[in-house]
């Protein structure tokens, strides 16, 4: 009995994750995702570089489009059919009065808005929203015409024709935003060219951008472990993971990319569960986008078995219970990096503004919340 005991809590991910129950109240992630999910349908659209409240959006934002996903989730588990019929209602809008939101296809961090309406169809079976998802997937890797390709930089041009999107710019940011919409179309049609070409595209990322430490610059030509830009990593390894099939020939490539940072960020955890706005910086400030998702990530590998749960479900569980207090009255989180260009200039990204409700750390809680929720 003893043996079977041993081999249960081994083999078997769910008799490993006591780290990950018993919360105290204020990290209760059915209380965390009840206020977070609310708060994202109480408020406006975001606009990029403006805090709330905001003037009348122009586009819907890809922080909008993980906070979105976020919160459908969270009505998914919670079966919350009040909430979820509000986020449809909220969705539907985006085919006629909000259709002008829809984002222009011409930059990377635009393409993921694709996620939100190819959820929704996964959801509730609307084929308008399936179609203008997949409109979003297709043209990420589009043939371009050759006055398309001539206007390429060209190192795009060497890596479109080497089987890329041509959006590749080798931001690490690019691998939540070009992964998220191909795994969505996957789920919506499951053919595979969808999920093949997000993992050809994540080898590439990490071929180009990983360091032999397992961490992330912000981009070749500028190296600094930025957090939320290691975040967006770690996330889009995490997510892409959970869906990516068996057989695919990327999956053990991706698997160790992700394992490998996974070990030296549990190493740049400071003592009271946070990590910093240059991971590699303690005394750099404490940031809540990038803790949400390192946290996000280290709990789906505990979940699925990627992680063993007594060393990083016990990080998590630190991080999570942490993350609360940076939580206001309103319930918006403090202390998040504004959205942030690249700059090869340490003192930059010391700087850079902290701002509160931004739904570049409201999605991550939701996201945490969702995976904390996972049976």
């Amino acid at each position: 009995m003893k043996k079977l005991t041993l081999f249960l809590l081994i083999s078997c991910p769910i008799f490993a994750q006591k780290e990950l129950t018993n919360w105290p109240a204020k990290a209760n992630p059915l209380n965390v995702g009840k206020r977070t999910a609310e708060r994202f349908m109480a408020v406006p659209h975001s606009r990029y570089g403006v805090t709330f409240p905001n003037p009348p959006a122009t586009q819907i934002t890809y922080p909008d489009v993980c906070t979105w996903l976020g919160a459908l989730g969270f009505a998914q588990k919670t079966n919350d059919a009040d909430l979820l019929k509000r986020l449809n209602e909220k969705t539907d809008l985006l085919l006629t009065t909000e259709a002008h939101l829809q984002p222009k296809k011409n930059h990377v961090d635009n393409f993921v808005f694709g996620a939100i309406p190819l959820a929704f169809h996964l959801q509730n079976g609307n084929q308008d929203l399936k179609k203008l998802g997949l409109a979003y997937a297709d043209e990420e890797f589009k043939t371009l015409s050759p006055e398309e390709y001539t206007s390429l930089k060209p190192e795009v041009r060497n890596w479109y024709a080497a089987g890329l999107s041509w959006v590749t710019r080798f931001w690490m940011d690019d691998m939540y935003m070009i992964t998220a919409v191909q795994a969505k179309a996957y789920e919506a049609t499951k053919n595979r060219k969808y999920i093949d070409r997000a993992g050809y595209e994540m080898v590439a990322y990490l071929d180009t951008l990983q360091n032999p430490d397992g961490l992330f610059y912000h981009a070749p030509d500028v190296p600094y472990y930025w957090g939320r830009g290691d975040g967006w990593l770690a996330a889009g390894m995490a997510d892409l993971l959970k869906i990516l099939p068996k057989d695919n020939p990327h999956r053990p490539r991706i698997m160790k990319g992700y394992q490998d940072m996974m070990r030296v960020l549990l190493k740049h955890q400071d003592a009271n569960g946070m990590w910093h706005q240059l991971i590699n910086d303690p005394n750099s400030w404490p940031e809540t986008s990038c803790t949400g998702m390192f946290t996000y990530a280290f709990i789906v590998g505990v979940k699925n078995g990627w992680l063993p749960s007594a060393t990083y479900g016990k990080a998590a569980r630190k991080a999570w219970i942490k993350l609360q207090d940076y939580v206001n009255e309103n319930g918006d989180l403090t202390e998040i990096c504004e959205g942030t260009n690249k700059k090869n200039d340490h003192q930059y990204y010391l700087e850079r503004k902290r701002i509160v409700g931004d739904l570049h750390g409201q999605g991550p809680l939701l996201w945490c919340v969702n995976a904390l929720l996972e049976k």
